[in-house]
């Protein structure tokens, strides 16, 4: 599926048929992922009875011997006697909903990790346009498809990779400016949008708990079993423009939630 083929589905007048030519699209896609992941287990398959070790394999592929043998099995293996008992890679926290200092300062990520100790780390995986999934179109009030912009970027700590944190835009409102440009916005993203004149009013914020998709498996070098946490917030400017979209994917055994309160209405 590529964006050519988002933008003559976009056109259809028809709603109803909008959207189902883009539920078989995405059925289309996903089921060519999965095809793509299980002719990779193939070839990973081929290369060991050729009298390749992990080791060769892993170095030939740029990933580690653990991660060749995950790949082998798939994201929907079954998780091993006692996975679930034994001890995360690394652990870290996520308060829900953030600190504003914390937010307002370069990097959430960073700072949060660093007060707890955590040696973190961050690299751009992606900036340009995309389709906007149906969450994301429904929280910057376009239509399911239509092209956004986006910054994908992955979280390591201690090394370990813990987290996919894409922000979402829309393009008309944010095409051509700094927030469409690669590598990562200094001093901070928050600081380019209040440049750019948006002054925040309101977010709104929705998790939800569910398997990996094989990217995400891949990316974070997920255990077989593991799930994921999907954090999605969406900030609203003082105008109720939708400004930002944060989708933040946190590898759900490597992280504890923090949840606020309303200060002075805590109780057990």
């Amino acid at each position: 599926m590529d964006l050519d083929t988002l933008r003559d589905v976009s056109e259809l007048s028809d709603p109803i048929e909008r959207a189902r030519v883009l539920g078989r699209l995405m059925t289309e896609e996903q089921e060519r992922l999965e095809e793509a992941a299980k002719m990779r287990r193939q070839a990973i398959a081929e290369a060991r009875d050729s009298g390749m070790g992990l080791e060769e394999i892993g170095a030939r592929l740029g990933v580690s011997p653990g991660r060749i043998s995950q790949m082998r099995k798939g994201p929907t293996a079954r998780a091993p006697e006692g996975a679930a008992a034994r001890a995360p890679k690394v652990l870290v926290r996520r308060a829900l909903p953030t600190d504003p200092a914390v937010r307002a300062s370069a990097s959430l990520f960073l700072v949060e990790a660093e007060r707890q100790g955590i040696r973190p780390d961050r690299r751009m995986l992606y900036v340009g346009p995309e389709p906007a999934s149906d969450h994301v179109a429904a929280c910057l009030r376009v239509e399911p498809g239509s092209e956004v912009i986006a910054r994908r970027k992955m979280m390591t700590a201690n090394e370990v990779p813990v987290r996919i944190a894409t922000s979402y835009f829309r393009a008309d409102l944010f095409g051509g400016t700094r927030i469409a440009e690669p590598e990562f916005v200094k001093p901070s993203l928050q600081s380019a949008l209040v440049a750019l004149g948006h002054v925040f009013g309101h977010a709104e914020e929705n998790l939800t708990a569910r398997p990996p998709t094989s990217f995400e498996y891949d990316t974070l070098e997920l255990e077989p079993g593991e799930w994921v946490v999907q954090v999605l917030r969406a900030g609203y400017s003082s105008e109720d423009t939708p400004v930002h979209v944060l989708e933040t994917i946190c590898a759900a055994n490597r992280h504890i939630f923090s949840i606020g309160q309303v200060t002075g209405y805590d109780e057990f």
